[in-house]
């Protein structure tokens, strides 16, 4: 009988991780990979969980609550790109250079979500070409949905301003 307290610790967020509608179908080994660079992790409402232009290094899987994605023109001005929450993924410029935020994130509400140490994982998808594969065409179905996303706002404000 294993009495390790970490690996205790970490099999339920194992399971949390194959859980999660964006990695449904990994690998076990896999999300184990993935388990070891992740934690839990709350933000309170209102709460910046990473501000466009500075260094991305983690990603987020959402557990409950809402997160709003927004850009600003400046410190007064901001335009909502997307609410997202439970069952999605938070942060994919971890993965992709220059490795900068392209968004604002804030937590609309109270919010639980794992958290993923992305420059760790990052090297693992060097190791794992298996692995990277796979969250590369995972992160891009997010990539898509977000540029769709900002594609539709942008059509709604051309509407509003005719």
């Amino acid at each position: 009988m294993n009495t390790d307290p970490q690996e205790a610790e970490s099999r339920p967020l194992v399971s949390q991780i194959a859980s999660h509608p964006f990695l449904m179908g990994l690998s076990l080994p896999h999300v184990e990979v993935l388990a070891d660079s992740a934690m839990l992790k709350e933000f309170a409402p209102n709460e910046l969980i990473f501000r466009e232009g500075d260094p991305a290094n983690r990603f987020y899987l959402i557990e409950s609550g809402k997160v709003i994605l927004e850009t600003s023109k400046n410190e007064k001005t901001t335009t909502l790109i997307q609410t997202i929450g439970a069952g999605d993924v938070l942060g994919w410029s971890w993965l992709f250079p220059p490795y900068y935020w392209h968004f604002d994130a804030r937590a609309a509400e109270a919010t639980k979500a794992i958290f993923f140490y992305g420059t760790r994982l990052r090297e693992q998808c060097e190791q794992d070409h298996d692995l990277g594969y796979e969250l590369m065409k995972r992160m891009f179905n997010v990539v898509v949905a977000r540029l769709q996303s900002t594609r539709r706002q942008l059509l709604d404000i051309r509407a509003s301003d005719k």
